[in-house]
């Protein structure tokens, strides 16, 4: 079977990527690696997920660069004293599926030219984490257009959160872009939860 990689991004900040990213590992028994994590590493995304997933066949590889403060990564990295180098990010080699998870929005900058866009590969299938809030259309079509605008393969959109039938449905007929699933507002989140929903997404993923 052919190995993909996905990569989990935002239409902004705290709009679900880290559960998207723990479904679609969960669902695929993927790799996962965060390249950049700023802030909390004693509770990083990466520490999230495995607490979150079940299967035994995921390897978690470590971040590229490790930041201190929960800012944008150009950020973090100058209080750190750092300047983040693109090619020094290098993707683990792996025989497994691999989930990227971004950092915020596509256009998140990582140094005064790069921006997690750069990360993005020809050939990702790239998943669009979006959540319904005032201006979350224009948000979600932004990302939408800025992927295309570097032939960039959209694979789909998760919408989180509540549903809004109207934002969702023109989303998606402007888009053109796939529905492979909602995530619910659910009360908590554990591995029954995610393993719940990544069996309800093992259909669209594959």
């Amino acid at each position: 079977m052919t190995k993909h990689t996905y990569f989990i991004t935002g239409i902004g900040t705290e709009v679900g990527k880290t559960i998207a990213s723990a479904i679609v590992t969960e669902a695929l028994q993927a790799d996962y690696w965060k390249p950049i994590q700023a802030g909390d590493l004693e509770n990083s995304d990466s520490h999230k997920v495995k607490n979150l997933i079940s299967n035994s066949k995921t390897t978690f590889h470590k971040n590229a660069y490790a930041l201190h403060t929960p800012m944008s990564p150009h950020a973090a990295a100058r209080i750190d004293g750092i300047e983040i180098e693109v090619q020094k990010i290098e993707r683990p080699v792996t025989n497994n599926h691999l989930v990227v998870e971004g950092a915020g929005g596509v256009l998140v900058p990582i140094n005064e030219e790069k921006t997690i866009l750069d990360l993005v590969e020809a050939g990702d299938r790239v998943i669009v984490v979006s959540r319904h809030y005032l201006g979350s259309i224009n948000h979600t079509l932004l990302t939408l257009e800025a992927l295309k605008s570097r032939d960039l393969n959209c694979f789909g959109i998760i919408f989180n959160g509540e549903e809004n039938p109207s934002s969702e449905e023109v989303i998606l007929k402007m888009s053109g872009a796939s529905f492979l699933g909602r995530i619910e507002p659910e009360p908590y989140f554990d591995k029954n939860v995610i393993r719940e929903y990544a069996e309800a997404f093992q259909v669209k993923l594959k």
